[in-house]
């Protein structure tokens, strides 16, 4: 058995061409995507990167596993103390030994765990291989490393490798010689030119007049990535590079799908194609991140092929990213770890049978301290900290008939809010009554001075806000947060 993983950091489902995109993006991916299984409505439990692969490896949500933020206390995932034996029995099951308690050789082509210092990442694998740059790499850095070790590795039978490529993620740094192949194309019909500037009015890091955080300097290092958005064409231009990075990502992993097929193995090989995030591109007035536990933050794709199971088929049922670790073990026939969260859906693949949940909970603590509810055609959406941002206490969007977020109609729907409210408070009661600790993490990282890409950075940013024109943001946030400036 030969299984793929394939990591894209920072897919939007909705930037890939099998489901529904208008741009050419994607063309291995969407051939993957008729062999298999494409999930539609699929999610991360934990946003953005660290918590994120810390929720997926450890088949746990990170109110269990405790990395729900970038920095503090709460950036490491949770010691087992001491019921903890020879060997840490949470690394022990996670998702890598999966593969390995399947007779499986396990590699892994990442620069994640030295990005975030989070060296758990690497637990299971045999093998790890990283370029060194922590996540500034482009693509065609790792690509060579993956088709060599299938060249030396031509006749091994059972193994699993984890390919994971940066492209999508800001900064956007694909080649200079890809040039922009979508530059004739038109732009997002809901970015209007009033779009654009009701966006330029508002407050918070990584806005249109702020795209690098708290600063609209570009970094010189990478041409694609501008330091702000003023016009129309820039706002095109900015989408455009985005698009150039899943581009890319598609085209180097596609030469990975050739060598599988040039080494008569590519029918038989399982392959996994996901993200550990989505992006902001515009939505809620953010841009260039993965700041909010909100539909395009949360929303991920999720396609898989696997030898024997279902073919050219859609499944619309919600799924969290660690239900993944159970659907896998299922499928290898490996024994189901006490501690995982996740459900599997392994008849899905098996039979087409549709096995997923009623809701889900979607979390955010790095960039701000959201939990919101997925459910039917609704995300609700409440702040403890808005990272600046202004977000009222609790929002609800339709993501059905309104996917950018664009109309929060919490005011026509209150019965909505109350339903969403009830199925968070009853989450949270439910994962701390069976948590090894008495601590929410999001409230660790609120006792540690807030999520930690808004720490330290106020008081220079509110006089960026009153020298740009708008002070009554900052008059606002002053009040909001006075005990950080």
């Amino acid at each position: 058995m030969r299984v793929l993983y394939v990591d894209i950091d920072t897919l939007r489902p909705d930037h890939m061409g099998c489901y529904g995109y208008s741009r050419n993006t994607t063309p291995n991916f969407d051939q993957v995507a008729k062999e298999g299984v494409r999930f539609d409505e699929y999610y991360c439990s934990d946003a953005p990167c660290l918590p994120s692969r810390a929720a997926l490896i450890s088949g746990m949500f990170g109110i269990h596993n405790g990395a729900v933020g970038h920095g503090g206390t709460a950036g490491d995932k949770r010691y087992m103390g001491a019921p903890r034996d020879f060997k840490d029995m949470n690394d022990s099951n996670n998702f890598n030994n999966i593969f390995r308690k399947a007779g499986m050789h396990t590699v892994s082509i990442s620069s994640f765990p030295e990005r975030h210092s989070s060296w758990w990442y690497n637990a299971g694998f045999n093998e790890m291989y990283n370029v060194g740059k922590s996540g500034n790499e482009s693509g065609e850095e790792v690509l060579p490393i993956a088709l060599d070790w299938l060249d030396r590795n031509q006749d091994r039978e059972n193994w699993y490798m984890h390919v994971h490529l940066w492209d999508p993620h800001t900064p956007y740094r694909a080649p200079a010689e890809l040039g922009n192949p979508f530059k004739e194309e038109p732009q997002l019909p809901w970015l209007t030119d009033e779009v654009l500037e009701e966006h330029k009015k508002m407050t918070g890091p990584h806005g249109a007049q702020e795209i690098g955080m708290y600063t609209d300097v570009p970094n010189p290092r990478y041409p694609r990535h501008p330091g702000r958005v003023d016009t129309p064409e820039q706002l095109k231009d900015f989408i455009d590079q985005y698009d150039c990075g899943v581009y890319w990502a598609d085209h180097l992993i596609g030469q990975i799908f050739d060598k599988l097929r040039q080494q008569g193995i590519y029918d038989d090989t399982a392959i996994i194609i996901s993200s550990d995030h989505g992006e902001n591109l515009g939505e809620l007035g953010l841009y260039a991140e993965h700041a909010t536990a909100d539909y395009p933050t949360c929303h991920i794709p999720m396609i898989i092929k696997w030898p024997g199971c279902q073919k050219g088929i859609t499944d619309q049922a919600f799924h969290y990213q660690i239900d993944l670790v159970p659907t896998v073990a299922d499928l290898l026939q490996v024994a189901h770890y006490e501690k995982w969260d996740g459900a599997s859906y392994a008849p899905t693949l098996q039979s087409g049978e549709a096995c997923g949940r009623d809701h889900l909970i979607i979390s955010q603590c790095a960039h701000v301290c959201q939990r919101s509810a997925r459910f039917d055609d609704w995300v609700y959406m409440r702040t403890i900290h808005d990272g600046y941002h202004l977000f009222d206490r609790e929002m609800l969007f339709n993501v059905k008939e309104d996917p950018h977020e664009q109309h929060d109609v919490k005011a026509e729907h209150p019965e909505l809010c109350a339903r969403g409210a009830k199925m968070i408070l009853d989450w949270q009661e439910e994962q701390m009554l069976s948590s090894d600790s008495e601590v929410d993490p999001l409230w660790t990282v609120m006792r540690e001075g807030g999520p930690l890409h808004a720490r330290g950075h106020l008081k220079e940013y509110l006089e960026r806000l009153e020298a740009t024109g708008r002070a009554e943001g900052a008059r606002i946030l002053r009040e909001r947060h006075p005990d950080e400036i």
